[in-house]
């Protein structure tokens, strides 16, 4: 299963880091990523391969909303399938 990361927030040193080193614990492979600074706030989104996680969707979800937390951003993730559905023009 593919996944779409959003990460939302607050630009500050550490948010890359912190979200990539997240998810290499829970074995989830990062496929494709962008990020951008708009005036003091940063933007990421990533695909993310979930084949081999550590956890269920939920305990990702779970893990990531706690980490958001921690840095001060908002962390969501959505199954890609869904994502492109709600996207489709």
């Amino acid at each position: 299963m593919r996944g779409v990361v959003t990460v939302i927030g607050k630009d500050k040193v550490g948010i890359v880091a912190g979200v990539s080193q997240k998810l290499a614990e829970q074995k989830i492979n990062i496929l494709d990523v962008s990020q951008t600074i708009m005036g003091d706030y940063f933007t990421m989104m990533m695909l993310v391969d979930l084949t081999n996680a550590e956890q269920d969707f939920e305990g990702v979800r779970e893990q990531l909303h706690e980490l958001g937390k921690d840095l001060g951003v908002k962390i969501s993730i959505q199954n890609q399938e869904i994502f492109d559905t709600m996207h489709k023009l």
